[in-house]
């Protein structure tokens, strides 16, 4: 790392004879030098005669805030070395003045400004050298006589990518104000701009509009079916406008034909959002402030070749509108698939109002939803509505094994779901309830609504039920007269037996605690509500309000947490208590007293999920055996793999989240495995975005609504090429790739949905690798739609970090996505899990996936291998270079563990188990052999003993042998006695066949 600085000194900025700032060459190089460092700009300076001193003036038109305080290297072309000899003066955004030792006489000399380090390695700050004197004193006084003019030839960028040419290169102050004078007419400046340039600065007109001058029309160029999108820089020049908005004509050409502007939007404007809803926004621009305005145009395949005309008019509330002449050449060549090929001409920007997959149909393994009277049936599980339009009863039928489907129903509740309304007197108050009325009836979703009255509140409840097991509830509350309420209470009285297990509120996964006393805390806690259940048996509900939007998570939520709700928190007097209750676990869901006027409306929503989702796929899990690095298929497959991840930062999915660059590399390493009839799965989420993506100008054009607000810096590229408003998301070194955190819901999700449709159809991916998400259930149901288009097999496992501690709001991962779980194929649940250190109740809530019809596998150091095996747990092969389970799979193989019937611990009727209950036993059995996982939660090494039901297991005893098979880094081998004593070591188990 250079550590040597330049001191600066400040004058009046230098200007040509005729006070104009030159635009110079700007080229890039091929990463000719270290950028953390020397910094990724730099000018090239020539000097042609020889002399102690050199003087150059840098016209380098920069974007970046205060350049006075950053320092400069300059080093000597000719030896590569840093000379330290140099003076700055005059430093400006516009140009600045550099005095230099040129050591090695006439030649070229290089000029980096902005030169950093990095601090840190995956979260980055850039750290900008100050400016420090290294100069002689000596050589210091030869500045004050004269020097020789050194000549700035060209502005040169470490690589492309960081070029800021011509886009960022900035217009000076007397080019801008001389702009606005010759259009002293006009409020606004209007600048049509085409697709391949995008606008990237809200701060600076660039000096390709003082090139081009404000112009009043704009010519395109497109083909027949094309998606084409061009810009409208709009700029105010004497006050801020308000609800800026854009009107289009139709598009007519000389022959007659026409293009309707019902095909035309500005998606700055207009939109629609990721649950189907037109949406429009509201778009304000400051003063002096560049706003982009992003237009499309989806060009019809009927569409007839010609020039089509028309006009585009920008109107501003209160301000004289401006038309735009717009000129579209559509030529006859038909493009494939609207141009979405080809990203980098943001033929894309419409999939940002998509609503592809939208429609609720089944997705399986689900059914089809059947109602008969008020009980509604879904697969495994059955609701009872009550009269007032809330659940009365709930019902599982899976068995305990969670491996089926069995006739025997298991109640969530010991009565009605219900809400208390206790007055200042403390009566309760009764209401009337009108009947169900069912407003929608189709295969995926049932809904109703109910009118409850009193004569003093009216409850309006809006529910629905899906063919997933969620349900959903607005409940309005509207004052009919002034009221005052000593408390207000949502009742969920559960059966004792179904609430074994917690998770939420402050609960890791664990047994619940005989009471629960919990208050909101929305700036540090991101909790909502609860999960409470048994193995075949749960419920989880979260408390909501009209305002609810989702809040960041993985590292991020204390940037932008949970709101308050109005109605549960009630200015914190809420909370939620759970404790036993009669016969009933009661969840007692308060939100204090409170006072209504006439009219007043609370809306007391709340959501809930029915677990489990559906049975466990043993067979699958069993056979799909995952390795979690970019390899040779071939030796993947010899390795055993029959699913390779591909993770982010990889040769062929280098960019986090967007896998739209590499994608013949991607598709021929997809192919080949395929030849090998296995499965590749790619990294792609919605959390944080690549700086690499084509669109970003254009998404961070719609304000805030694609990434979060923020503080800004992280990784250099982000600090010079974006405003401050950002949060710095992961950054990758080997690929120099930088993310932006994005802003929980957005119509980012529509583009996610029509991306993973176009990299199942164009490159042939198998599913997706999840690793922390910010999306809710509606959108993985439309992915998951577009990942099994044309019997695609549409795999998809999650990742998730540990969400419980400070950073993520003290949350579990499990009750963060439980929403998501319906549709996923396997855990690996995770980083920064304890395996070593928690409960078994812990492993079988938060991390295997059990009591939702899942199951997982485990990461951080490899896991636990014994612990692990009773939920069907390995870790995943080659994630770490001691990740290896292909011991455990030869073992699998050779007793034939896919046609075996897995029977946890958590089973009653389980026929083997140990006489010590830290340590508990899973089987898998098959007809006269049986497999046994025991694992040992004991705080010491111990002896146990089997406790076998011979008669259950089919085998006879007498002529029964126990055997350990040989296990590398798992056991040794060795044959025990039926009766023998098994030495169990602390945190170790054995995996026994016995025949």
């Amino acid at each position: 790392m250079y550590k040597y600085f330049i001191i600066g000194i400040m004058t009046i900025s230098c200007v040509n004879l005729l006070g104009q700032i030159p635009v110079l060459k700007y080229t890039n190089a091929n990463n000719d030098w270290k950028g953390d460092s020397l910094g990724n700009h730099r000018a090239i300076v020539q000097m042609k005669t020889k002399s102690d001193v050199a003087k150059v003036v840098i016209p380098w038109r920069r974007r970046d805030e205060n350049p006075q305080q950053k320092g400069v290297i300059v080093v000597d072309a000719q030896t590569n070395q840093i000379i330290q000899n140099v003076l700055l003066k005059d430093i400006s955004r516009e140009e600045g003045t550099v005095y230099f030792e040129p050591v090695s006489g006439v030649g070229k000399y290089y000029v980096y400004y902005m030169p950093y380090h990095l601090k840190g390695t995956y979260y980055p700050k850039t750290i900008y050298y100050k400016i420090k004197n290294t100069a002689d004193e000596n050589w210091l006084n030869k500045t004050s006589k004269p020097t020789a003019q050194a000549v700035c030839t060209e502005i040169q960028s470490v690589n492309e990518f960081n070029s800021f040419y011509p886009m960022e290169v900035i217009a000076t102050q007397k080019e801008t104000d001389e702009l606005i004078k010759k259009n002293n007419d006009k409020s606004f400046l209007v600048f049509p701009e085409d697709r391949l340039h995008p606008i990237k600065m809200a701060n600076d007109l660039p000096y390709r509009w003082i090139e081009k001058g404000v112009q009043t029309s704009f010519k395109g160029e497109a083909l027949r079916g094309e998606n084409f999108a061009y810009q409208l820089g709009i700029y105010p020049v004497k006050k801020d406008l308000k609800n800026v908005h854009v009107e289009f004509s139709d598009l007519k050409s000389t022959s007659g034909a026409v293009l309707s502007k019902s095909v035309m939007q500005c998606i700055n404007t207009t939109g629609v959002n990721w649950i189907g809803i037109p949406e429009t926004f509201i778009v304000n621009v400051p003063q002096k402030k560049v706003q982009a305005l992003w237009c499309t145009i989806n060009i019809p395949e009927n569409a007839k070749a010609g020039v089509y005309s028309g006009t585009v008019k920008v109107s501003a509330e209160g301000e004289q509108s401006t038309t735009i002449n717009f000129s579209l050449k559509v030529n006859n060549k038909i493009i494939k698939d609207n141009g979405v090929d080809e990203p980098w001409k943001q033929t894309r920007l419409t999939w940002l109002n998509s609503t592809l997959y939208e429609k609720n149909t089944v997705i399986p393994p689900y059914i089809p939803l059947h109602k008969s009277g008020d009980e509604i049936a879904l697969l495994g599980r059955k609701v009872t509505i009550a009269k007032t339009g809330f659940p009365a009863q709930m019902q599982s039928f899976f068995t305990q094994e969670m491996t089926g489907i069995g006739n025997q129903p298991k109640d969530v509740l010991t009565e009605p779901i219900h809400f208390h309304f206790t007055k200042i007197d403390g009566k309760e108050i009764k209401f009337n309830s009108a009947p169900i009325d069912y407003t929608e009836q189709s295969e995926g979703t049932i809904s109703w609504q109910v009118k409850n009255t009193s004569q003093e509140i009216e409850m309006d409840v809006t529910g629905s039920l899906e063919f997933d097991g969620f349900m959903n509830f607005t409940v309005k509350v509207i004052a009919l007269q002034d009221v005052d309420f000593k408390g207000t209470a949502l009742h969920i009285p559960f059966q004792p037996s179904v609430t074994k297990y917690i998770l939420g509120l402050g609960n890791i996964g664990q047994k619940r605690p005989d009471s629960i006393a919990w208050k909101w805390h929305v700036d540090t806690l991101n909790q909502d509500g609860a999960w409470l259940g048994d193995v075949n048996a749960g419920l989880q509900y979260s408390l909501r309000d009209e305002h609810y939007v989702r809040p960041l998570n993985t590292n991020f939520y204390l940037q932008k947490p949970l709101l308050l709700p109005d109605s549960w928190g009630n200015e914190n007097k809420g909370g939620i208590n759970i404790s036993q209750k009669g016969k009933a676990i009661l969840a007692d869901n308060y939100s204090g007293a409170r006072s209504m006027k006439k009219g007043d409306t609370l809306y007391y929503n709340f959501r809930l999920l029915f677990t489990p989702f559906h049975a466990l796929d043993t067979k699958s899990h069993f056979a799909n055996r995952y390795i979690h690095k970019y390899i040779n298929t071939d030796t993947a497959k010899a390795l055993g793999a029959t699913v390779i991840n591909i993770h982010q930062g990889t040769q062929i999915n280098p960019y986090i989240n967007y896998p739209f660059i590499l994608n013949k590399e991607m598709k021929a390493y997809i192919d080949s495995a395929h030849r090998n009839n296995q499965y590749v799965k790619i990294y792609n989420t919605v959390r944080e975005l690549s700086n690499r993506a084509y669109e970003l100008p254009a998404l961070f054009s719609l304000g805030t609504e694609i990434f979060s607000p923020g503080k800004g810096n992280g990784y250099a590229w982000l600090c010079e090429h974006l405003d401050s408003n950002y949060i710095a998301g992961w950054y990758t070194p080997e690929a120099n790739d930088a993310a932006i955190v994005q802003n929980g819901m957005s119509r980012w999700h529509n583009y996610y949905v029509e991306g993973t449709k176009w990299l199942v159809k164009n490159v042939g991916i198998d599913g997706l690798y999840l690793d922390d998400v910010a999306f809710d259930r509606d959108i993985m149901k439309r992915v998951k739609r577009a990942l099994l288009q044309n019997n695609h097999p549409g795999l998809i496992d999650l990742h998730s970090a540990n969400q419980y501690d400070k950073a993520d709001g003290w949350n579990n991962s499990a009750m963060l996505y439980m929403e998501l779980f319906p549709y996923l194929n396997r855990l690996w649940f995770g980083e920064k899990f304890d395996y070593e250190n928690n409960s078994k109740d812990f492993y079988l809530t938060e991390s295997s996936g059990i009591p939702f019809g899942l199951m997982g596998e485990m990461l951080e150091n490899n896991g636990n291998a014994w612990r692990g095996m009773l939920y069907g747990m390995t870790d995943r092969l080659l994630w770490f270079d001691n990740a290896d389970p292909r011991p455990l799979w030869k073992v699998w193989d050779d007793f034939g563990i896919g046609d075996a019937k897995m029977i946890g611990y958590w089973v009653d009727n389980n026929p083997v188990k140990t006489d010590n209950e830290d340590v508990p036993v899973t089987i898998y059995k098959k007809d006269k052999s049986v497999l046994i996982s025991l694992a040992s939660w004991a705080k010491t090494d111990v002896n146990i003993h089997l406790k076998i039901d011979w008669k259950a297991l089919g085998i006879n005893a007498s002529t029964a042998t126990i055997v350990a098979p040989e296990i590398d880094k798992f056991q040794p081998a060795r044959t025990f006695k039926i009766d023998e004593a098994i030495p169990v070591e602390k945190n170790n188990g054995w995996l026994l066949e016995v025949k």
